[in-house]
């Protein structure tokens, strides 16, 4: 997946030194939780504020229009989501999780595995120190979500292993209840906000926006 990436360039960031917010937007937060997670000695990132991310995964790959895209879509379907070739050229199938395979996903997703700590002989405690070190951590799921599926996933839920059809809430998936990442850790200290919008991926009014974003944008510590 290509934003495996330039993360670490906020390491040399002098304007960061004293910490600094986050607001990730759909697939951009996954890139913004890799610099907390991965970026060891870079600039604290105080509140992380995640909008319609796909946090859990997506269990389909998200429609889109003309021919250039269609035609990569056509070549990933017969090459196979978690194949070389997808993985290399389309950035969604880096956090792409099918509920019936999770066996592949586990073996060849690149960046989503990763990111949750979600292999069992490849996890790094690091990832949960680092998370754990957020005042806050806001996750806000949109009501009629059309791209993120399921749309619990922006809060860390998800589709139980090996089935489509029913969803996890984020308290019961086990990546929260073995904490993987730090997530029960955070809930626990009340820096996880769950908070919900109307509205479709990623869209949202500007009281809510004020309401549910701006804070964590000031200065004073929440």
């Amino acid at each position: 997946m290509m934003i495996m990436f330039n993360l670490f360039q906020v390491k040399g960031m002098k304007e960061l030194a004293n910490g600094y917010n986050i607001v990730g937007i759909s697939q951009g937060n996954l890139v913004g939780r890799g610099i907390v997670e991965f970026c060891e000695g870079s600039p604290p990132v105080n509140n992380l504020i995640s909008i319609g991310a796909p946090q859990a995964g997506i269990a389909s790959v998200p429609r889109a229009g003309g021919v250039p895209v269609i035609t990569l879509a056509n070549n990933i379907l017969k090459a196979g989501i978690y194949s070389d070739y997808a993985q290399k050229r389309f950035a969604p199938s880096g956090y792409t999780k099918l509920p019936k395979n999770i066996k592949g996903y586990l073996k060849n997703c690149k960046f989503l595995p990763k990111l949750n700590n979600e292999r069992p002989n490849d996890r790094n405690p690091n990832y949960k120190k680092r998370l754990t070190s957020l005042n806050n951590l806001v996750l806000i799921m949109h009501e009629n979500e059309t791209v993120v599926k399921p749309k619990e996933s922006s809060w860390f839920g998800y589709y139980e292993d090996g089935n489509d059809k029913k969803v996890l809430q984020p308290r019961e998936t086990k990546l929260y209840k073995e904490d993987w990442i730090g997530l029960k850790t955070l809930d626990k200290a009340g820096r996880v906000k769950f908070i919900k919008v109307g509205g479709p991926h990623v869209q949202m009014l500007d009281e809510d926006i004020k309401k549910y974003v701006i804070p964590y944008l000031q200065d004073k510590k929440r």
